[in-house]
């Protein structure tokens, strides 16, 4: 009788990781193949974005990518991409770099419409490679308010707002975002701006934390240095991850901590935030239909 359970139990066993690993292939089947040639990029961005370079670097040489390059970077403080794109020709190192042919990623970090600078950029890039990439990375709302004007917040508590606010003020923007990527995209005739839906994974981490299941972390507030919401090292490697996710399109899931989280000083903390951050980060490029790792949705 011993025998006979132990068999029955085997064979379930076994059907039911069968089962698991059948729906594991379905699921990856809906994945783009891993970018493994190390990618030469070039960054535009303002100071949301303009760390993201260093990061990548580091992860890349995690992941034994050869040949990733950082051939440049143009940085702006609060700029809008247009402000890269207007600078004087003898110090426009951006256009330089694209007009080589030699870049196969650019990277853009548009605030709020209308920003002429992504098409401007995206026409130059295709004009000198036909096959780059123009990746986009939207902003976590300034001071949590969505206000294209600029105009600063009288007050700020990044502790006070729900998840449920967060996601409302958030959500007119991430909609103006991709329909103007779309469109970009429409007008080329073929997909060559991606997005990079960092916003989304900082939303996801901010709810972690209000539920208390952000090892490390206590406060929504432990993600910015100040009031505008510019991010601390723990926002900083979890923004690092959706771009190194969507540049060479493979998850971060299992990577050894890139050195920016150290400076966080978590302790025994650290591999369990790590853990997150990148399960985090895949979970965003994953769901994203414009990340360029989805198949099976329309870009």
């Amino acid at each position: 009788m011993f025998v006979r359970i132990t068999s029955v139990f085997v064979s379930a066993l076994m059907l039911l990781l069968v089962g698991q690993a059948a729906a594991q292939d379905k699921k990856n089947d809906k994945l783009a193949a891993p970018i493994v040639k190390g990618q030469r990029v070039f960054t535009c961005g303002h100071s949301f974005h303009v760390w993201v370079p260093g990061i990548v670097a580091d992860l890349a040489k995690k992941s034994d990518i050869k040949d990733h390059v950082q051939v440049g970077l143009s940085s702006i403080g609060g700029s809008k991409v247009i402000q890269h794109w207007n600078k004087p020709d003898d110090q426009n190192n951006a256009k330089a770099a694209l007009k080589t042919g030699k870049v196969d990623v650019l990277t853009l970090s548009p605030i709020f419409f209308p920003d002429a600078g992504i098409e401007n950029f995206t026409l130059l890039a295709l004009e000198h490679n036909k096959d780059i990439r123009v990746l986009v990375q939207p902003i976590w709302l300034r001071a949590d308010t969505y206000e294209p004007t600029m105009k600063r917040a009288a007050k700020v508590d990044f502790n006070a707002i729900t998840i449920e606010e967060l996601r409302s003020r958030h959500a007119v923007y991430f909609k103006e975002m991709d329909a103007h990527i779309r469109d970009l995209n429409k007008k080329q005739g073929k997909t060559v701006l991606y997005i990079v839906p960092a916003p989304q994974a900082v939303l996801s981490l901010r709810e972690k934390i209000v539920a208390g299941q952000a090892p490390g972390l206590k406060m929504q507030s432990d993600l910015f240095t100040d009031a505008t919401g510019h991010g601390t090292p723990s926002l900083k490697t979890l923004v690092g991850y959706v771009n190194y996710a969507v540049i060479y399109r493979r998850s971060p899931v299992g990577l050894p901590a890139p050195e920016i989280l150290k400076q966080a000083k978590l302790g025994d903390q650290e591999a369990k935030l790590n853990s997150l951050l990148q399960e985090l980060a895949w979970d965003a490029v994953t769901q994203h239909p414009l990340s360029g790792v989805r198949l099976d949705v329309q870009p």
